[in-house]
């Protein structure tokens, strides 16, 4: 198996979905100089969907266990409260266009695991959102085939940015 198949995109799409979704857009740019945008926007969007529906089933799991370990990377009660309040449903339809576009859908995958979301129409409303937002990014790597080496240079700038982000807020949030 090739690196450049459809099936180590669909992986790849698996488990980035399954995860914290930052590769999407460098995988759907480099593969889509690769293959059909429509075959990469169905593929790559059931595959995703399905990382998806795992990455909520772990979340519903986190979110209800009370393990010391999982406090630093699951939101708290008091966050989900929240969330909650400003977004006390997680609909369809929201769920759908959420995933449409670029714009960070964490506060809906939280309010869909606390509130059990059903994972069938979470895993559907993810599929159909994506694959009009896949086709696209294809449809770009396809039609300005950026060099690799520029996709991969600024994934990891990106990379580092969060990470340099995400320390400096830390840091800032700690009593002196």
């Amino acid at each position: 198996m090739s690196a450049d198949s459809l099936w180590v995109l669909c992986l790849l799409l698996f488990v980035d979905g399954a995860t914290f979704a930052f590769f999407t857009t460098p995988l759907l740019l480099q593969y889509g100089k690769l293959h059909e945008p429509w075959v990469v926007a169905l593929a790559g969007g059931a595959s995703s969907a399905a990382g998806s529906v795992v990455q909520l089933t772990l979340l519903r799991w986190a979110l209800n266990a009370d393990w010391p370990w999982l406090r630093r990377i699951v939101p708290t009660r008091e966050k989900v409260r929240e969330v909650l309040a400003r977004y006390p449903s997680a609909s369809f339809i929201a769920i759908l266009v959420a995933r449409a576009t670029p714009l960070p859908d964490a506060p809906l995958k939280i309010v869909a695991a606390a509130v059990r979301y059903p994972l069938y129409l979470y895993g559907l409303a993810i599929a159909l959102g994506a694959m009009p937002y896949y086709y696209l990014l294809s449809l770009v790597g396809k039609k300005v085939k950026i060099p690799t080496r520029i996709i991969v240079i600024a994934t990891l700038l990106i990379v580092v940015a969060i990470v340099i982000d995400r320390l400096w807020r830390a840091r800032r949030s700690r009593p002196a």
